[in-house]
């Protein structure tokens, strides 16, 4: 079984607080992957409460932002319609850079299921929870090949984007 984890498409990252023009361009690149990926689909969203500037994260980056409950939340319209149209697909609400429960899903997958072949992943932010997550992956399923979808990643920054690429090769992970 192929598996493909969306990443973080919520409004706040695209145009909203966070929001910046490379993440608004890779919205129809994702969509169209999600619509033609051939395999179980898994979106993550970043989760945050009322007091997300009394938290950790919070205090190293004042900028509020994917409030549970908020239109900036809210993944993007369509992505959203994208993953109701994909069979068994579901969206795992995480509360960090990683999600410890996206790895615990696809490693279930794997042991419980069917053979996990291939995980690829796109989304938001690729230096921020791409290669957290793609990371994760990789230590839950270390002989499971791991790529990450180039155009259809943006990071805080093009030049960020660049360095989390290049750290994820060093680590194995396929850039395609």
């Amino acid at each position: 079984m192929k598996v493909l984890a969306v990443i973080d498409m919520q409004n706040d990252f695209i145009d909203g607080s966070l929001g910046t023009k490379e993440a608004e361009a890779i919205v129809p690149g994702v969509t169209r992957w999600l619509r033609e990926f051939d395999g179980r689909v898994v979106a993550t969203r970043d989760t945050h409460g009322e007091d997300y500037l009394n938290s950790a994260e919070g205090k190293k980056l004042p900028m509020v932002h994917c409030i549970k409950g908020t239109k900036g939340w809210d993944l993007r319209p369509e992505i959203q319609e994208a993953l109701d149209e994909k069979p068994g697909s579901m969206v795992i609400d995480k509360p960090a850079f990683g999600s410890v429960e996206l790895g615990q899903y696809v490693k279930n997958i794997n042991d419980a299921e069917e053979p996990v072949e291939e995980i690829t992943l796109i989304g938001l932010c690729t230096d921020i929870c791409v290669i957290s997550n793609a990371l994760l992956l990789k230590a839950y399923l270390p002989e499971v090949p791991i790529r990450v979808v180039e155009s259809c990643c943006a990071g805080v920054t093009p030049e960020s984007h660049e360095q989390a690429l290049e750290a994820m090769k060093m680590c194995q992970i396929e850039i395609v």
